[in-house]
């Protein structure tokens, strides 16, 4: 299966649909809900003037950010990788042009990519030496177990973890190395989302060593994606109500049946109240993998929050409280220590450290996709982005993002955990597992390194079990659906922008009663040609015996 860069609607159509009259409230600003803003505009006859967008922030985007100068430092918290099958998102994208209005994002999507193919010469590195496509490692114990995973109901595994599923010798394995890193998993988060994951992304294990299949944005994410989709929305009419927090949604509950009937807004210190009439509709994107982030400086670290900064966590608590059907929030929300990390932004004014890198890696900016050091006590990664990676960059400054894992024990060059650490403590770490040290001093006179502690980054991750995230239109509700990253959609993975943009459609579809579907999610797992490749990836090549139903025709 593929998507057609040129198609304008992947989804089920049926006929013509009857505008709605009624006014739409989106709470959160985040890809879902910008998603969500044009699925009303686009499949469902809704006038962009009678949508508006709450958020909390100052802008846009959500955990799609980037911003700053080339002076002061550029910032962006992270990046999701894409991939050719998310399917929903294509679907979108394949709808709005780009800020140039020369073709749709997902045509550059695709055309850049063509021309800026991920083949990673340096997935591992170590002792200044690069490892190009590096073998698993995987014992066959090991592998049974990823292939029962991969085929077990998801109540047997239950709130269990990866940890209870594996002995400790998988986790010193280079596949785990690779798998924990491209994604981000624990050795105690959730065995269903390891499980689907695996599935998920079965057509990608053949070339995972080297992220083959990887794509990524001509620029970063914010200025590719977010910019564009807000652009189309603001042309259209839809009105963005910045640094304005939702604090309660107040629900009527009669025979079975949930109804929205009010929204308390918080903007300037006063809170006002929006009354919902009988045809209104509210979605809302719950929780947030970012809230509470902190940034840094180049000499100072960033601070812990918790849920209280913030409203995304406080309004799904509220919201939820005696109502199961809602979900239960802090399953995800008070476990901390489990689903934070830091990631850091550097920006860099002299051309020696990305020569010095090139040289080491063997890949040019934009071609290598993540680097990780496997000794490094921080578990790090670094990203080394096609340059310029921010719209406006000059030609003399460069970008590239990383992060670790594990950020509470000491480092091995600076002998401090990395949630201590200032910008400038992580980039001589950085520098220290690149084995670049005559050129350390310099480097660090001309560069900005700005970290981003984020407490929930990871907190979809967290053991679950059902109920746990709610439906995306619960039972019983009229007017009100939920989308992002914490409501339950079958077969699909949370850390994606693709599962925002699918809840999204999915809510829109669903509460608005068209007569279209999404797109369904891809699975590989059913072309036993995938499954060969995969079988054979996973023993590194070496002969095994390959089941009879495996073999490719």
């Amino acid at each position: 299966m593929s998507v057609d860069p040129n198609a304008s609607d992947q989804a089920d159509d049926f006929g013509p649909v009857p505008r709605h009259e009624g006014k739409v409230y989106l709470v959160g600003g985040g890809i879902a809900s910008l998603a969500a803003a044009a699925f009303l505009i686009r499949d469902g006859d809704v006038r962009g003037s009678d949508i508006t967008i709450f958020d909390e922030g100052a802008a846009v985007g959500g955990s799609l950010d980037a911003t700053g100068f080339p002076d002061k430092g550029y910032v962006l918290r992270g990046g999701r990788m894409l991939e050719s099958k998310y399917v929903c998102t294509f679907d979108l994208f394949a709808s709005i042009p780009t800020l140039a209005a020369e073709k749709t994002v997902t045509q550059e999507i695709f055309d850049w990519n063509a021309t800026i193919e991920t083949s990673s010469k340096a997935r591992l590195f170590a002792d200044g030496h690069r490892q190009v496509a590096p073998e698993f490692g995987l014992a066959e114990r090991h592998i049974l177990t990823i292939e029962r995973l991969a085929i077990e109901p998801e109540a047997m595994l239950g709130r269990s973890t990866i940890g209870d599923q594996f002995d400790t010798s998988f986790f010193a394995t280079n596949f785990w190395l690779m798998w924990c890193t491209t994604f981000a998993f624990q050795p105690w988060h959730s065995a269903v989302e390891f499980k689907r994951y695996l599935v998920r992304f079965a057509h990608m294990v053949d070339g995972f060593n080297r992220l083959n299949g990887i794509m990524r944005t001509r620029y970063n994410q914010y200025d590719s994606m977010v910019r564009p989709l807000q652009k189309w929305l603001g042309d259209h009419g839809v009105r963005f109500q910045l640094t304005s927090c939702v604090t309660d949604i107040h629900l009527h509950e009669r025979d079975g049946e949930t109804t929205a009937r009010s929204i308390d807004v918080k903007h300037d210190g006063a809170v006002s109240t929006v009354s919902l009439a009988e045809d209104d509709y509210v979605f809302v994107t719950l929780g947030s993998m970012t809230e509470g982030s902190d940034a840094g400086s180049m000499d100072q670290a960033p601070r812990l929050h918790d849920k209280r900064k913030g409203g995304a966590w406080m309004l799904w608590e509220r919201i939820a409280r005696d109502r199961p059907a809602f979900g239960r929030p802090s399953v995800f929300s008070d476990h901390v220590d489990q689903s934070k990390w830091i990631s850091f932004t550097t920006t860099l004014h002299d051309p020696a450290f990305l020569d010095l890198v090139r040289d080491a890696t063997g890949n040019m900016p934009g071609e290598g996709g993540l680097i990780t050091f496997p000794k490094s006590a921080w578990l790090a990664s670094i990203v080394i982005p096609y340059q310029p990676h921010f719209i406006g960059q000059p030609e003399d400054v460069a970008v590239f993002w990383g992060y670790g894992l594990t950020v509470d024990v000491p480092g091995d060059y600076v002998k401090k955990p990395m949630s201590a650490c200032s910008g400038r403590e992580i980039m001589t770490e950085i520098l220290g597992h690149l084995g670049i040290l005559t050129e350390a001093d310099k480097i660090l006179g001309s560069a900005t390194c700005i970290p981003s502690m984020m407490p929930f980054i990871t907190s979809q991750f967290l053991p679950r079990a059902a109920g746990d995230r709610p439906q995306v239109v619960p039972s019983g509700s009229t007017n009100l659906a939920f989308m992002g990253q914490f409501c339950e959609l079958p077969d699909d993975v949370v850390f994606t922008v693709e599962y925002s943009i699918r809840s999204a459609q999915t809510a829109v579809y669903e509460l608005l009663g068209l007569r279209k579907k999404a797109p369904p999610v891809y699975k590989g797992t059913f072309d036993p040609r995938i499954l060969y490749r995969a079988f054979i990836a996973l023993h590194d090549g070496k002969s095994a015996a390959v089941p009879a139903a495996l073999h490719p025709a």
